[in-house]
């Protein structure tokens, strides 16, 4: 498959994107993802949670962190998936005491002191989301196309705020439903292909030690297992599907998500890890890798995969920062321009981030699920347990995330270095979130009383 045929295909998916998308925008469908006053129905809800979740920035870290680490690797990054579990029964309880998003519940407990803190954090989330999917549409046009990294994160910038900005969150719902399709078709012939190839062995995969032994990647593991409670309550996109359909249907759309999520992380990390094991050179974040290691066609549908789940995840992003700055924050009329508007913001700063530079594709999920771990403290003693938490023991515990965030962001910085204990970067990281969680505990316990 040549790359202009690769090109085609990526603009016949753009072109069923757009037909998918409604043909008349209201604001309720803008924001609230209704159509026609209809919610959306389970497998909408399904595909569109999988397929913002398995963006190309994820199934880059399954299959480079397979290819480091091994199958421990692979399994590291699918329990975040397990966010799922965790993020469906927040929702569920959220809901059963009325609140129709966490901003409202902690609004409710905190006031505007509690939804700034919150609204901080994803909106930082958003961008990150932006940008580093725009980040993976550049290393893949630049690897079929020499040159063309740049030109390709304008165009998909460009056509994916077109086409979001159009019908917002209903827009997102009824592509995403398209995207994961093509996604799972496309996605399934490559793995079909990798798992009947003569080198492959299943045995091997699942034992693999990766190319720089498995340890770090068990580190990773009990990270994730540290973050998994209030990783997804800090995930708009996610959040914002908890809320648009009856409990029943939002419930069981968690279930089926969590299922289908981590089979397709846990295939594309079969791909970095069967790298791994042939000896293949670590080049271009893999994508050159894989290259020289599979046929053309085989290539060429896996990077379709990616791009697909790339602006899959932008349409899902700009949908809920609109709705951020609009419905949560109110720094926009809540109207089809001011929601656009947003879009537009966002859209700009995410590829003026993508375009300036970047740090690892993991560090800016490390970053984001530390500084979301305030969180877990506040859900579980406050939601869960139904305790009052005084305003003091909110922000004792959000300063202890956001310390932590910086300090693994700037572990090389001579302050965080004289701290930090020597090793790699993910113990250094599961060390950072033992701290936030115990000084979280301890600040949220301590000035719990009961409601």
């Amino acid at each position: 498959m040549t790359p202009a045929a690769l090109v085609a295909l990526f603009v016949v998916l753009i072109g069923a994107s757009v037909l998918a998308a409604p043909r008349r925008a209201t604001v309720e469908g803008f924001y609230a993802g209704h159509t026609a006053g209809q919610a959306p129905g389970l497998w909408v809800l399904v595909l569109s949670q999988v397929t913002t979740w398995i963006f190309a920035r994820s199934l880059m870290n399954a299959a480079i962190l397979g290819y480091f680490y091994g199958i421990a690797g692979t399994l590291a990054y699918a329990a975040y998936y397990g966010s799922f579990l965790t993020g469906g029964f927040i929702v569920a309880r959220l809901r059963a005491q009325g609140a129709g998003s966490v901003q409202d519940w902690l609004s409710n407990h905190f006031g505007a002191t509690g939804t700034t803190a919150y609204n901080l954090v994803i909106a930082l989330r958003l961008l990150s989301e932006v940008f580093a999917n725009l980040l993976v549409v550049g290393l893949i046009a630049s690897a079929v196309i020499e040159g063309s990294g740049t030109a390709a994160i304008l165009i998909v910038a460009i056509v994916g705020l077109a086409y979001s900005a159009w019908g917002g969150l209903s827009a997102a719902l009824r592509t995403d439903v398209v995207q994961m399709l093509v996604f799972l078709a496309v996605f399934g012939v490559a793995f079909v292909f990798l798992i009947l190839s003569p080198g492959f062995s299943l045995g091997a995969v699942l034992t693999a030690p990766g190319t720089s032994g498995a340890w770090n990647g068990w580190v990773l593991l009990a990270v994730a297992a540290l973050q998994v409670f209030s990783y997804p309550a800090h995930d708009p996109v996610m959040m914002d599907r908890g809320f648009i359909a009856d409990e029943d249907t939002t419930r069981r759309s968690f279930l089926h998500a969590f299922w289908l999520s981590v089979l397709c992380i846990i295939g594309f990390g079969f791909f970095g890890i069967q790298a791994s094991l042939i000896g293949a050179e670590y080049e271009g974040e893999l994508i050159t890798t894989w290259a020289g290691m599979f046929p053309t066609w085989v290539f060429a549908l896996l990077m379709l995969s990616l791009l697909v789940s790339a602006l899959s995840t932008l349409d899902s992003a700009l949908s809920s920062s609109a709705r951020l700055v609009v419905e949560e924050l109110a720094l926009a009329p809540r109207t089809l321009m001011g929601g656009r508007a947003v879009m537009l913001v966002f859209m700009v700063l995410g590829t003026i981030l993508t375009l300036w530079g970047n740090a690892t594709l993991f560090d800016a999920v490390a970053v984001s699920g530390t500084a979301s771990m305030f969180l877990a403290p506040v859900l579980i003693v406050g939601l869960v347990m139904g305790r009052s938490i005084p305003t003091w023991s909110y922000l004792a515990a959000f300063a202890a995330a956001m310390l932590g965030a910086l300090a693994y962001f700037g572990r090389a910085w001579p302050t965080f270095a004289a701290i930090l204990p020597e090793g790699h970067k993910y113990e250094q990281l599961l060390i950072i979130c033992v701290f936030v969680l115990v000084a979280g505990f301890a600040a949220v316990l301590a000035g719990a009383r009961r409601a």
